[in-house]
């Protein structure tokens, strides 16, 4: 099953596919330019639609979704984190 997406390997966040994915679970997700899988654990229960953290991120460094720069993070993430509005703010203001 996949649990999340990613369209480029360099990307720091994927968008979580499925209802319920619960702290401490184990994650599948699909590299789309690569057709291929990867595994991570969820740190936190993260809602559908949401981003999950690919990584470890630090505060400040620059958020990469679907190849494209999406903002930056405001707080530490961890890899298998939720990463949102609560931890992740635009450049633009």
């Amino acid at each position: 099953m996949i649990h999340f997406v990613l369209h480029d390997p360099q990307d720091t966040v994927a968008v979580v596919v499925v209802e319920g994915v619960k702290a401490g679970q184990d994650l599948t997700g699909w590299i789309m330019d690569e057709d291929r899988t990867i595994a991570l654990k969820a740190q936190q229960d993260i809602p559908i639609g949401h981003k999950l953290a690919l990584k470890d991120i630090k505060n400040g460094e620059t958020i990469i979704k679907y190849g494209i720069d999406i903002g930056k993070s405001v707080a530490d993430i961890k890899a298998g984190a939720h990463a949102h509005v609560h931890n992740i703010k635009t450049k633009r203001w």
